[in-house]
C-alpha cells in the first residue's frame, strides 16, 4: 500500500535507484507480456522510426498489473517498449521517472503528495488531491495524466454476514451507535500508531480509544497486514483495516464501510509521464486517458484477486482486461 512511512532523503533515494539500476542493468525480472494487436489504441500518427517508451512500476501485485497494462498500451500505440516493471519501492520507481530513465508509470496521488512532495497531511477530496499533485509536480518535470476512479486508500471493512447483526452498518459514522463490545478492530502496527491512523480516525468519528465505554484498548488487535483480512472474515474482530482495491475484499466477501466524513486521503491512480517524453509525444496522454476511466475499484479488486488468490500472471490478467475493454486485440 502507498499510505506508509517512506524515506524522504534525496541522497538515499538516489543511492537506492543507483543500486537498482546497477543490479538489474535496466532490465526487469518480470518483462513477459503476451503479444497484442491494436484496438481502440492504435499507433500514434507521425511517430519517428523506432520510438521508445520505458515503463516502470513498483513491485506489488496491483502495480505489476498496471505496469503490464501500460506496456501493452505503449506497444499498441506504436512504441518499442522497455519493461522496467517490478521495481522494489516507491522512491526508486519515482526516481526512474524523475531522472527520465523511465518515461511512464501509474502512481498514486496520495503517495506523491505525502511521500514525494513532502506534505504532512493528505487531501480527502480526490479532484483537489490530483490537481494539487499535478500542479506541483510540473515543476519537477513530471506530467500527471487524468486520474482513474480507483482509489487505493485505507478503509475499514466488516464481514458481510455480520452487517445486519451490527445494525445494517454501512458507513463509519455509524460506529458511534454500536455497543462497545462490538467495536473490535484488527489493524497493523503502523496504522495503530501513525498520526493519521486509527486513533485520529476514532476521534473524528466520535469514539475514544482507551475509554471502556467507547473503544477499550483490549478491543484493538494488532496483526500483520496480510493476516487482517482473514482475521476479519473469521470474526476475530468486527472491523478490519483494508486497502480498498485488494482482491481479498471480494474473495472473502467483506463489506467496505463508507468514509462519510472524509478521513482517509485520496490515493487515486493516474498515468505519470516524464515531462519531456509527454512533450515529444503529445498523443500519449490521450492513450492513457482512454484507459483511466475504466480503472475502477471493482476492476482492480477483480484483477488483484486473479493474481493474489488464483495465482495467475499479472501480464495475462492485464492482457485479458485490455482485450475485454477493446483497447487491444488478440493477434
Amino acid at each position: 500500500m502507498n499510505a506508509g512511512k517512506w524515506i524522504k532523503t534525496t541522497a538515499l533515494v538516489a543511492a537506492a535507484a543507483g543500486v537498482l539500476l546497477t543490479g538489474c542493468g535496466l532490465s526487469s525480472a518480470a518483462s513477459y507480456v503476451p503479444p497484442a494487436g491494436p484496438g481502440s489504441i492504435s499507433p500514434l500518427p507521425n511517430l519517428p522510426e523506432n520510438p521508445t517508451m520505458t515503463v516502470t512500476s513498483k513491485a506489488f501485485t496491483e502495480q505489476l498489473i498496471l505496469g503490464k497494462i501500460a506496456v501493452l498500451a505503449g506497444q499498441a500505440a506504436g512504441f518499442k517498449v522497455k519493461d522496467l516493471t517490478n521495481v522494489p519501492g516507491s522512491q526508486p520507481a519515482r526516481e526512474l521517472i524523475h531522472s527520465g530513465q523511465a518515461t511512464m508509470m501509474w502512481d498514486y496521488t496520495g503517495t506523491a503528495w505525502m511521500t514525494y512532495l513532502g506534505h504532512e497531511e493528505g487531501i480527502a477530496d480526490q479532484a483537489k488531491m490530483w490537481q494539487s499533485v499535478h500542479d506541483q509536480d510540473l515543476g519537477n518535470g513530471i506530467t500527471w495524466g487524468r486520474p482513474a476512479p480507483m482509489n487505493n486508500t485505507y478503509a475499514m471493512a466488516v464481514r458481510s454476514e455480520a452487517v445486519e447483526d451490527l445494525g445494517g452498518i454501512s458507513k463509519l459514522s455509524e460506529l458511534k451507535g454500536l455497543d462497545p463490545q462490538d467495536l473490535t478492530f484488527c489493524v497493523d502496527a503502523e496504522f495503530n500508531s501513525r498520526s493519521d491512523g486509527l486513533n485520529p480516525m476514532l476521534d473524528l468519528y466520535g469514539l475514544e480509544r482507551g475509554n471502556p465505554k467507547s473503544v477499550p484498548d483490549s478491543n484493538v488487535g494488532i496483526y500483520d497486514t496480510g493476516a487482517i483480512y482473514s482475521a476479519t472474515d473469521n470474526g476475530d474482530c468486527n472491523f478490519g483495516e483494508v486497502f480498498t482495491t485488494d482482491g481479498r475484499i471480494k474473495a472473502l466477501d467483506l463489506t467496505v464501510l463508507e468514509d462519510d466524513l472524509g478521513y482517509f486521503p485520496a490515493y487515486n491512480v493516474a498515468p505519470v509521464l516524464f515531462g519531456k517524453f509527454a512533450d515529444k509525444y503529445p498523443g500519449i496522454e490521450e492513450v492513457f486517458a482512454q484507459i483511466s476511466p475504466k480503472l475502477t475499484d471493482d476492476a482492480l479488486q477483480a484483477m488483484n484477486l486473479e493474481v493474489d488468490v488464483k495465482g495467475r500472471e499479472p501480464a495475462d490478467v492485464a492482457f485479458e482486461w485490455m482485450v475485454a475493454e477493446g483497447f487491444i486485440s488478440e493477434p
